[in-house]
């Protein structure tokens, strides 16, 4: 009897006969053409946003006798608002000095812009530039041309994180308390993002803060409960005196001051930092800095 027939899936009636044609659930990543385009696996972000790490572990820098890890300040990122037609980019590419010309003039062949170029640190040894870039349309497309560009760097293949280690050196904890934000371990480096509190649109879209709008706060130890700390606040224009007076005057000096994107409603400024000092000491400072902005809480 057909009525004791279990059909799964999508039962189709043709010329009196009941066919059960099965169903296959849909579980490719939205994400793979974008992946495959770029050479490199990505991250799904909160927002949103799916986010390209490309820490610069083939270079050796030094800044005030500090070997820096690549995941205090030695990162390059790219981030797409969404896969497909429509999309946005943004990333910063942390270059070597004789990297900077043949990277802008292949974004610039490719249509990508260069929405920046500057320090971040003071001091450092070799000298590293900041590259950061933009672009709208369709997200394969973009990646393809941002892995010509990358192509052109000495940007190494991705490796899989190293599991943390269970002494880290510094309080995360008490660091967490005095900013009042959580952070996690990456790269040997103790990462707290705090993203602005306002919607931010560059050319008419909505930017995730996942693609670059968070402060970033990093803390690498350095010994006795001390750590390295870099990064950078994101500011509005009449918050950027009152942070530089409450980071200076907590013994954290001002590294750069700058713009990273070309279009953005409202305007932007983005201060990065630099100290080694008692870490907790430092998240204090940095915390009299944040309650200077219109952070998140």
């Amino acid at each position: 009897m057909l009525t004791k027939l279990k059909a799964v899936g999508l039962c189709v009636i043709l010329s009196g006969c009941l066919f059960a044609v099965a169903q296959t659930p849909t579980t490719e990543n939205p994400w793979k053409a974008v992946e495959d385009a770029l050479g490199r696996p990505g991250q799904a972000q909160p927002d949103g946003a799916y986010k390209f790490g490309l820490p610069r572990g083939d270079m050796k820098v030094t800044v005030a006798g500090v070997e820096v890890k690549p995941t205090l300040a030695l990162g390059s990122w790219i981030a797409f608002s969404k896969p497909g037609a429509g999309s946005m980019v943004m990333g910063d590419l942390v270059l070597a000095e004789d990297e900077v010309e043949p990277v802008m003039m292949s974004l610039e062949n490719s249509g990508v812009q260069v929405t920046a170029l500057h320090n971040h640190v003071l001091h450092e040894s070799p000298r590293v530039m900041y590259m950061h870039i933009g672009g709208h349309g369709d997200a394969v497309k973009l990646a393809a041309a941002l892995k010509q560009a990358i192509a052109l760097t000495k940007t190494p293949a991705p490796n899989p994180p190293a599991n943390p280690p269970s002494d880290f050196g510094i309080d995360t904890a008490a660091i967490e308390q005095a900013l009042g934000h959580k952070g996690k371990v990456n790269g040997g480096v103790f990462q707290v993002g705090v993203p602005r509190a306002e919607s931010i649109t560059e050319g008419g879209m909505k930017v995730p803060n996942s693609m670059g709008l968070a402060t970033a706060l990093n803390f690498q130890p350095t010994g006795n409960g001390k750590a390295a700390i870099t990064g950078d606040f994101v500011l509005l224009g009449n918050e950027v005196n009152p942070v530089i007076q409450a980071l200076r005057s907590n013994g954290i000096d001002v590294t750069a001051t700058h713009s990273h994107m070309l279009d953005e409603q409202p305007r932007l400024f983005f201060m990065h930092f630099w100290a080694n000092d008692d870490a907790v000491k430092l998240a204090k400072g940095l915390r009299a800095a944040l309650d200077q902005t219109n952070s998140q809480k």
